[in-house]
């Protein structure tokens, strides 16, 4: 199988082809080629909830398994429903991909046995790509040569989006939903909600539902009138 067998699905609409680079072009050129076999087997990706680690990790995904290899990932932000030894065997997946891995830290199970598991992709040279909240001194890990190797490889920051290109993306996202999002809303919602993209795209989700089902089209006065404003 292409893809493990795992109680985990990737989101059709998370790839590279919808995901705004912003100031991330560079990064997102690497990791097309870091995806194809160059560079080192590992790469540390972090920034703020919301700026884009979850999409960009299951764009990779969807990048390995467009070009026939295998891939997984793994969202540790749902570590309750793991254990660590579902990394066992792992090495042998062509792209692995951890999310939120500070969710681990102080745990010592899950820790040794990524310890373990970074070895064996190395040992494999198989990509490795882990995201988290903060960089890997910032984690709070306990376990020295776990902490180590997490800082071994590269490390780069997802840049925040300008304004600008926030409304830009949430057009986009929109048009990937089969509507147009005038630029009024886009501003509207900007400005009433955290400007984390989880949020915004969950929010406008809502609206377009709300939108759908009144039979209306998506103005700032109908959004007003849903959220009771």
């Amino acid at each position: 199988m292409r893809q493990l067998t795992l109680p985990i699905h990737l989101y059709d609409n998370a790839n590279f082809a919808n995901f705004l680079p912003g100031a991330n072009q560079i990064l997102i050129n690497y990791l097309k080629k870091f995806i194809r076999g160059q560079y080192d087997f590992y790469i540390y990706l972090w920034g703020h909830p919301g700026v884009g680690c979850s999409h960009l990790l299951q764009a990779c995904c969807q990048e390995a398994l467009e070009k026939g290899l295998t891939a997984v990932y793994i969202p540790l932000a749902y570590l309750n429903n793991f254990k660590p030894d579902m990394l066992d065997g792992l090495e042998s997946v062509a792209v692995v991909c951890l999310d939120d891995i500070q969710k681990i830290a102080g745990n010592e199970r899950w820790e040794e046995a990524l310890f373990h598991f970074y070895n064996r992709m190395q040992a494999t040279q198989n990509r490795l790509i882990i995201a988290g909240h903060d960089v890997p001194s910032e984690l709070n890990i306990q376990l020295p040569d776990l902490s180590s190797r997490l800082a071994s490889g590269m490390i780069t920051q997802i840049q925040t989006l300008t304004d600008e290109e926030k409304i830009a993306a949430l057009q986009m996202r929109a048009k990937l939903r089969g509507f147009d999002l005038p630029r009024e809303v886009a501003e509207f919602l900007l400005h009433r909600f955290p400007r984390n993209f989880s949020v915004l795209f969950d929010a406008l989700e809502k609206m377009d539902k709300a939108s759908l089902a009144a039979q209306r089209k998506l103005t700032v006065p109908f959004i007003k009138q849903v959220l009771a404003l």
